[in-house]
């Protein structure tokens, strides 16, 4: 990754849930905190506009970040982001320090390739569903990939894609694949139009047929 965000942010001395409120509706902030890596939590106010354009950015989800906290720089995670239930803003954002040399568990998004031509809905009628938007796996902070690629163009009705179909980049594992086989989750999947598809057709043709004969 060699885009690297930065986020300024200020130590946010005023703690509480009444602080925060003031906080967002008096100076347009957003309360934070940034923890981990054997230090103490330190709360932190963002300027709300800052962070709402770079989250703007899908890649912000996923990259090492840096977070200048009063012109000390911690390098971090966006781990956790509340948002406001009816108006969707951002309410309050966890970040979490890494070590360079340490492997951390993060969620990286799906980017499902091919879904226009796939096989199993251009040519068979079928509707792709999709049962996850991203992965969570484990590598170190260096090797975080921005997003993973699911390519759909051969995938036929009936066809399902579990985590274990996915080539992972190198020094990257899943972390629910390393939980055993009773974990390799569905991905994605191209289930027949309704009505079944040709398959069950001729399959029921091949049936009919076959009764018929024994009529006779």
């Amino acid at each position: 990754m060699s885009d690297q965000f930065e986020l300024y942010a200020e130590v946010r001395e005023d703690l509480g849930k009444g602080a925060s409120r003031r906080l967002r509706r008096l100076a347009d902030q957003v309360p934070g905190i940034i923890y981990g890596a054997g230090k103490d939590p330190q709360p932190l106010s963002i300027i709300r506009k800052d962070l709402e354009k770079a989250l703007e950015n899908e890649a912000f989800f996923s990259h090492v970040l840096v977070i200048n906290v009063a012109g000390t720089k911690e390098k971090a995670i966006l781990k956790d982001l509340q948002r406001h239930p009816a108006r969707n803003s951002v309410t309050h954002a966890d970040f979490l320090r890494v070590n360079e040399k340490v492997a951390i568990k993060v969620n990286v998004p799906i980017h499902f390739l091919n879904e226009k031509t796939c096989h199993g809905v251009k040519v068979q009628g079928g509707m792709i569903q999709h049962q996850a938007t991203d992965i969570e796996v484990l590598c170190l902070p260096t090797d975080i990939p921005e997003f993973i690629e699911v390519d759909m163009a051969d995938v036929k009705t009936g066809d399902i894609i579990h985590l274990s179909d996915i080539a992972l980049p190198t020094g990257v594992s899943s972390v629910a694949l390393s939980l055993g086989e009773d974990h390799d989750l569905a991905v994605a999947s191209v289930v027949a139009p309704k009505g079944g598809s040709d398959a069950d057709e001729d399959s029921s043709s091949s049936s009919d047929e076959s009764s018929d004969s024994s009529e006779d």
